[in-house]
This record gives structure tokens, sequence and C-alpha cells, in this order.
């Protein structure tokens, strides 16, 4: 993996410091900050590849941070947090974190979930690009070359992921598949986040396709999700 630079944001010195020696002896250049305010300075200015940013802060924490970095950025962001509710790791996902680690953690984990981001960011080969170029159906219509979506004639801004899950599902449209089939085939064989992953991108997809006649992700309850539409 190329060399690249990561902001880690921790109100705590010793966990800055554990991760600035693993990352030295992984060839990761790192940047550092002790609070919400400082890291969102340094990410306008330093622009950094990849964010490790903490929950639990004193005046700006880890939420609101991620919050403010998503109006502007898409830069990855895995959530470092010593709490382990469902809901904090569902929110910080719905609020645009790629990934969580759990303290206490193992900076050798950090790292490999780093890798797995950085893998599923690599562009799709020119025979996956041209398996499909268009999917068309009468409200939507989704551009695989220049990753475009419309709805009614409306473009809608996707991230990543989210118009990489759109399009694994609208390929195969009435096929139903369950969160693991989506984890391996949109995410990777490698991908070790949580599988409330799925219906946290489910949940964005179907607010940004609101302007639908109908809804076109489709929950089977017990099994996933499937993509179906009329005409």
């Amino acid at each position: 993996m190329q060399r690249f630079k990561a902001l880690v944001v921790d109100d705590d010195s010793n966990v800055r410091e554990i991760i600035r020696i693993f990352f030295k002896q992984q060839q990761i250049d790192i940047i550092e900050a002790d609070q919400g305010l400082v890291a969102l300075e340094l990410v306008e200015r330093e622009l950094p590849d990849v964010i490790i940013l903490d929950v639990m802060m004193p005046n700006m924490d880890g939420f609101e941070v991620c919050r403010e970095i998503r109006k502007k950025f898409d830069i990855p962001i895995i959530m470092l947090t010593a709490k382990t509710e469902e809901f904090d790791r569902v929110l910080g996902l719905e609020l645009g974190a790629d990934d969580y680690v759990t303290k206490p953690f193992s900076p050798r984990e950090l790292v490999a979930r780093i890798k797995a981001i950085f893998r599923r960011m690599q562009p799709k080969s020119n025979n996956e690009i041209a398996e499909m170029n268009s999917i068309t159906f009468e409200d939507i219509s989704i551009n695989i070359d220049r990753r475009e979506v419309l709805v009614r004639g409306e473009k809608v801004i996707l991230r990543p992921k989210e118009f990489d899950l759109l399009v694994y599902l609208a390929k195969s449209t009435g096929n139903v598949f369950t969160r693991e089939q989506l984890l391996e085939h949109v995410w990777g064989y490698d991908y070790i986040g949580d599988i409330r992953t799925v219906d946290v991108h489910i949940k964005k997809l179907r607010q940004k396709l609101h302007s639908l006649k109908k809804e076109c992700l489709q929950t089977v309850w017990g099994v996933g999700y499937k993509f179906e539409v009329e005409g």
C-alpha cells in the first residue's frame, strides 16, 4: 500500500502515542489533534487521506466533528470509541463514518481496517465497468461510467458505497440479497465492520431517492433487501 497521511483525533495523549508509534512502523504519516476544532482546521489545511476520530472528547465530540467534516469532505473516517452500545455504532455510520473500532483496540486491527477501506475505494477494472454501462427504469436512471443517478430527471448525489450498493441491487432486479451477501459483494471479502452498515446505507439511499413514485429498495423481512420497480 502506498504511503499516505492519517489524522488522529483523540484527547488522550497515550492513545495518540500508541497509534503514532505503530503507524510509523507501517510508514504511515500522522498528524494529530487533541480536540474537535483543531481537527477541523487540520482537515481543511492538510487534507489527510484518512481520519481516526475519537468519539468521547470535551467541548466537541466525535459525532459533531464527523458531521462537520461530511459537509465538505468525503475523506474516510474511522470512529474510535470506548462505547459499545449499538446505538452509538449506528449513529456514527449514519453521520458518515466508514467504520469504527472499539477501545481497547489493537493498532494492527486499526491498520487492517484502513487498508480494507482503501481497497474498497480502488476503481473497478475496465471489464467490470463495461459489464453494464447504464440501468434505466421509468423514474430512475443509473449511469455507471459517470457514476451518476437521475431520479425523475433530477441528479441525486450519492457517496461511493451508496452508489455501489444501488448498482449491485439494481443489476439483479427482484433478487433478494442477505446483508452478508451485500457486505461480501459490495464491501469486499475482507470487510470486518458491522453488518448494520448495510442497513445504514439502505436508509441513506431511501432518503436520497425519496422522490420516486414507488420505493425501489424493498425490505424482505427475515432475509434482506431487493431492488424492484414498476415499468
